[in-house]
């Protein structure tokens, strides 16, 4: 067991650095500095882990990262900056899934611990990818959402959003995230299996 948290580290590092640098690239290449300002485009783990985020997500496989500073001030379409920045990292993440699994499918799945750290990594994107997507504060979905919204119903969403925070304590506390996530991380992951197959 202490080998598996082990040989997770490096998945859980990929999935969780790659999240969170995109969301800084796509907002510096919209004309917010300020995630470059910060030191936060690179690859530099002691840039984007919160400690106890990490061991959470180690253990229980829920944790979060420092969030990306972004100022949406600075985008010339502040709605299209915001959806675009939001969305950035879900997309990465599986996109990188997508990018193991066909190097997975070169190297063949065998007993390899090299195969092993792999499959990790896949499943950690793929889950932090559609995780995210739910539209609940924090997560990126529901910023997504909130851009899509016409301005007055974006106002009454962020006014109310603290309440949506107990939503998502209690989706995970019940198990319940599980049950709703569980199907699309399944036909993520029998799509990647066909790509390695």
């Amino acid at each position: 067991m202490i080998v598996d948290k082990i040989i997770s580290i490096p998945g859980l590092f990929i999935a969780i650095i790659f999240h969170e640098v995109a969301h800084g690239y796509v907002a510096y290449r919209l004309g917010d500095p300020t995630a470059k300002r910060e030191g936060r485009l690179t690859l530099n783990p002691l840039k984007h882990i919160d400690i106890v985020g990490f061991i959470f997500l180690l253990i229980f496989k829920f944790g979060w990262a420092k969030p990306v500073p972004i100022n949406p001030l600075y985008f010339k379409n502040r709605k299209r900056g915001i959806f675009l920045v939001s969305i950035a990292g879900p997309l990465t993440n599986l996109v990188i899934a997508f990018i193991l699994a066909i190097l997975l499918s070169f190297i063949g799945i065998t007993n390899s611990i090299i195969t092993k750290m792999i499959v990790i990594a896949i499943w950690y994107n793929i889950m932090l990818g559609i995780f995210n997507l739910l539209p609940l504060p924090p997560l990126d979905g529901s910023k997504i959402v909130a851009s899509l919204l016409p301005e007055k119903y974006e106002t009454l969403f962020y006014k109310y959003e603290k309440y949506f925070y107990f939503i998502l304590i209690i989706l995970i506390v019940t198990d319940t995230v599980d049950k709703i996530l569980g199907p699309f991380i399944n036909i993520a992951l029998n799509a990647l299996l066909k790509i390695i197959s």
